[in-house]
């Protein structure tokens, strides 16, 4: 109903107006060098899991040898670890010139590009253990890239940008996931091994160039200077001086400060479970989505078609609304409107089940599957983003993403027990179900954290 004087034709117009205003910000400089620096990001991932394996299956490795190289990937979930040492300490030389975020940038996408090279020259059949030496320090300097880049994304972009920021990232890496998978095994197809890793090796000069173009983030990281402050104080007054005195202060500020921060701040433990559990039920189902798919009739190429490539390019228009409704109604209604639309996307998978190998549902189903979780995953990084203190951005981020990222693997490890025990359609309710604590965990946090979290 219209009033009188016009106020829900103007309230509308308003607010397509707020969703254009929105659209339009990805055009943005900043964020085009954002989309270039997930670019980089995602290519490695690939060369090191998927790719790889393809390429050792060529080369007659055993199916027992290839499952180990799985461990290759131990670095991403461990990257909190030395996560300290790259958000505290300056590059001699390198820092004075280029800054300290863009420095470590570069730093590590030259080991990226050279352990690409290295994996690319090694022969898995003659010396598979070079090989997965080179893997595991492609993975380490990818991993330490991945610290960088989600450390410069928060810093470099101001509070109203952390969304389309948060959905740039994603989108840049699924494509360079997308380059370094399709893309590499095309290229070794029609030329060789080497000749796929050495034009991966040159795509990361698009990574070069964004940070060259773009410039050092301006940080306040007068915190992380207090606490080295007060630590060397009080190591004094312990009879620590000198040298061994000033290291400690150092290891203090870089290593226990940011943590301890971030768990000192009220309902520290409310939040990080909200980080393990937002996702949980989408993780859940998506655990089981291929062998869902398998079983009930569907084959390789369906799969591929629809699930892999209809659903990449559903997640990307995902990754673009989850950022603009961020711009446009904010984190809390965003993060509502994702979590509803994910726990909904498991229950279309007992429309799926119930229809069986019909290509049109499974268009429908993955399309809208791919599009909540790209929602939510744009929304929810942008989220983790704004629990950082800026002082120690790279490390609290690293935390976060690898809490949630190993909650998520745990919790999800007896996904195929309950498809076993449950059947499909009621295996696909319960992952509904269990999408439920994460909100409950939403309203708690939206109440008692107020703007300090969300």
């Amino acid at each position: 109903m219209t009033t009188p004087d016009g106020g829900e034709g103007r309230d509308q117009t308003g607010r397509g107006s707020r969703f254009l205003a929105g659209a339009r910000i990805y055009l943005e400089p900043r964020l085009i060098q954002i989309l270039l620096l997930g670019f980089a990001s995602g290519l490695p991932l690939a060369l090191s899991f998927g790719t790889l394996s393809v390429r050792l299956t060529e080369d007659g490795i055993s199916k027992a040898a290839i499952g180990l190289f799985a461990a290759v990937g131990t670095p991403y979930a461990l990257k909190f670890i030395w996560a300290p040492l790259i958000d505290q300490l300056r590059l001699p030389g390198l820092a004075r010139l280029f800054g300290h975020r863009r420095s470590w940038l570069l730093l590590t996408q030259a080991a990226v590009i050279l352990t690409m090279l290295g994996l690319g020259l090694s022969d898995p059949a003659a010396d598979p253990w070079t090989t997965a030496l080179w893997a595991v320090l492609l993975a380490f300097s990818s991993a330490s890239q991945d610290i960088v880049i989600d450390a410069y994304r928060v810093e470099r972009l101001p509070e109203d940008r952390q969304g389309a920021g948060a959905a740039m990232v994603v989108f840049g890496y699924r494509l360079g996931m997308l380059a370094s998978g399709a893309g590499a095994l095309y290229l070794a197809a029609y030329f060789d091994w080497f000749t796929a890793y050495a034009v991966m090796a040159a795509a990361m000069g698009l990574g070069v160039l964004a940070v060259l173009a773009g410039p050092e983030p301006r940080v306040d990281r007068s915190h992380a200077a207090e606490a080295e402050a007060r630590a060397g104080r009080l190591l004094e007054r312990l009879g620590a001086k000198g040298p061994i005195g000033r290291a400690g202060a150092w290891l203090h500020a870089a290593v226990v400060a940011p943590f301890q921060e971030f768990l000192v701040r009220p309902h520290a433990w409310l939040i990080l479970a909200f980080v393990a559990f937002y996702k949980f039920g989408d993780s859940l189902a998506g655990v089981m989505t291929n062998p869902f798919l398998v079983d009930i009739g569907f084959d390789k190429t369906q799969i591929a078609e629809i699930s892999k490539l209809f659903g990449f390019w559903a997640s990307m228009v995902g990754f673009w609304a989850g950022g603009t409704l961020l711009g446009a109604l904010g984190t809390v209604r965003s993060l509502w409107i994702c979590g509803i639309l994910q726990a909904l996307s498991n229950l279309a998978f007992m429309i799926q089940a119930e229809a069986g190998p019909d290509v049109a549902v499974l268009a429908a189903v993955i399309g809208f599957e791919n599009l909540a979780g790209g929602m939510g995953t744009a929304v929810f990084v942008a989220y983790m983003s704004s629990l950082c203190n800026v002082s120690y951005t790279a490390t609290q981020y690293a935390l976060l993403s690898s809490f949630m990222a190993v909650a998520r693997t745990w919790l999800s490890s007896s996904s195929g027990i309950m498809a076993e025990e449950l059947g499909w359609s009621a295996f696909f309710l319960a992952t509904t179900v269990a999408a439920i604590p994460g909100l409950i965990l939403l309203r708690l946090v939206s109440r008692r954290t107020a703007d300090r979290a969300i």
